[in-house]
């Protein structure tokens, strides 16, 4: 995977600009992140951090209730490990990690409206690739008897190292008022590792969240209400 995925999404989101039932949306929010952290198969003990998110998307009508969602979004995401086993990255002599990543992140999403009432439930479900640029770690190390140091690093991205790339799979649930408003509560669950080195760590990001956001554009469900004449 590379960045000609991402490119070729904008290039989707700017056809979808041709059809007369989008809605634009802009939307953010807040997130606790985590890890599914695993050491030659044992799982280490995590904790979550906090985080934030945002981005745009077109909501596309598809079928009846059902529409296409993609969208293209920052996120902010880590996840704090105690290494009960030794992990390279970061190293084999790392007792901790505290990491942060800066993504952006890509979700072809589908959306389900409960009703067809202007205000309505809805639910979204698909997957994600977001591709991190940046981040940050800091570890203890041990190198001997009562030896050892604080380490402050940018994360390193490489064939060995840290992958630029993961996939997420997501699910939505939330509520539109028909007047622009949305609110959703969103659960991202990895399954491609952060991490490339082969006999290392097994890493897929955990995150829990809450958003708000707006749709901009005509209601489609508004356009097909037709007013009666007398």
């Amino acid at each position: 995977m590379n960045s000609r995925f991402f490119t070729l999404l904008v290039l989707v989101l700017l056809s979808l600009t041709t059809s007369a039932q989008v809605q634009f949306a802009l939307f953010g929010g807040g997130q606790t992140t985590s890890a599914r952290y695993l050491v030659k198969g044992i799982k280490q003990p995590t904790q979550f951090k906090y985080g934030t998110m945002g981005g745009v998307a077109v909501k596309v009508e598809f079928d009846n209730q059902l529409y296409f969602f993609p969208a293209i979004f920052y996120s902010l995401k880590g996840y704090k490990v105690t290494l009960n086993n030794s992990a390279f990255p970061p190293t084999e002599l790392a007792k901790n990690n505290d990491l942060w990543v800066h993504t952006i992140e890509a979700a072809p999403l589908f959306h389900f409206d409960f009703n067809k009432k202007a205000a309505h439930l809805f639910v979204r479900f698909g997957p994600s690739v977001d591709y991190g640029y940046y981040g940050n770690e800091i570890f203890d190390t041990v190198s001997g008897p009562g030896t050892g140091g604080r380490v402050y690093r940018r994360m390193r991205f490489d064939f060995t190292e840290y992958g630029h790339f993961t996939a997420q799979a997501n699910l939505h649930f939330g509520y539109e008022t028909g007047k622009g408003l949305m609110a959703f509560a969103f659960y991202q669950r990895g399954f491609g590792s952060m991490n490339n080195h082969d006999g290392g760590p097994k890493i897929f990001h955990r995150i829990l969240g809450v958003s708000v956001g707006w749709l901009f554009g005509r209601n489609p469900l508004l356009a097909h209400t037709k007013p009666i004449k007398n």
